[in-house]
């Protein structure tokens, strides 16, 4: 049996699960959750998310690895932050180093939304499946894609960007630096400023009792992220499409709408040959999925 520590680290809170994995049976022994301050000095909000992990492992035994989930870009091999979605302080931060000595485990980093799509392939929705899309809706668009049961990295580790594939020439500027990205239309802020309202509960709230505002940004909405899945649906004939985040709370009222797009987006493929899911795994996760990528990491997946 492996134990492992996953951690998922946003921009407000930090969670952390302690993973034991046995063959091919993985159990989540206990989690708990850190409030990140990330505006903090990084040595120290590090600090402090070490010292709920360094608490979690003395109550149920030491991890032999620990893996981290990090909004953006980061050196792998020097556990590096490069180009986070964080202040600018964590640019060049060793996370990577601090927790793995605080915590005397080796600690392995992990985009955050390929860190969604590990779980939800290994332990949630598409456990099982060959060929997975996971998408995640929140803050931003991330992903990732499994492709014959293994998570595809690329050479540097970052394919996998659902959310910045260009869907309107000329469009809105996206946060990667391009235009029209699925992102720029796609994000919880910019579901809200379409519908006019605070939150993504209250658009899908607003749109289910008639505000035309809110249905438009819906839809609007629904349209561009299915040509992003679409485009992959066509190219890699995946059996699952999993969406979770924030926004994708909605259920059936976003998803079945989207269903119907996709299957528009994507003439090709048979809608049969698919299905659209929500994620099951909730908020843990990016964190199950960072401790599974520890338990995991070996070069084969790095390229894979």
């Amino acid at each position: 049996m492996t134990r492992v520590l996953g951690v998922d680290f946003g921009a407000t809170y930090a969670k952390l699960v302690v993973l034991d994995v046995d063959g091919g049976q993985r159990h989540v022994v206990a989690s708990d959750t850190v409030p990140t301050g990330a505006r903090d000095d990084p040595e120290q909000v590090t600090a402090r998310i070490a010292g709920l992990g360094r608490a979690l492992l003395d109550a149920h035994g030491d991890a032999t690895a620990v893996g981290v989930g990090l909004p953006g870009l980061f050196d792998e091999t020097g556990g590096i932050v490069l180009f986070p979605n964080l202040p600018a302080a964590w640019v060049g931060h060793r996370i990577g180093e601090q927790l793995g000595a605080a915590l005397g485990a080796p600690a392995h980093l992990i985009n955050d939304a390929r860190a969604f799509t590990l779980a939800e392939s290994r332990m949630g929705a598409a456990a099982g499946a060959s060929t997975v899309l996971c998408v995640t809706l929140g803050t931003g668009v991330g992903g990732g894609v499994v492709i014959d049961g293994k998570l595809r990295f690329g050479r540097l580790g970052r394919a996998g960007e659902i959310g910045h594939q260009v869907v309107e020439a000329d469009g809105p500027p996206c946060g990667c630096g391009n235009r029209g990205c699925v992102e720029s239309f796609a994000t919880s802020a910019e579901l809200c400023r379409r519908a006019g309202q605070d939150s993504p509960e209250g658009v899908f709230a607003a749109a289910a009792s008639g505000d035309a505002q809110a249905a438009t940004a819906v839809a609007g909405l629904v349209s561009r992220l299915a040509q992003g899945i679409g485009n992959l649906v066509t190219v890699l004939w995946p059996e699952l499409i999993v969406v979770g985040g924030g926004v994708a709370n909605a259920g059936e009222q976003l998803l079945g709408p989207l269903r119907a797009a996709v299957a528009a987006a994507a003439p090709l493929v048979d809608p049969a040959s698919y299905r659209i899911v929500a994620a099951v795994l909730g908020s843990s996760a990016g964190a199950i999925g960072a401790a599974l990528w520890a338990g995991e990491h070996t070069s084969d997946h790095v390229t894979g």
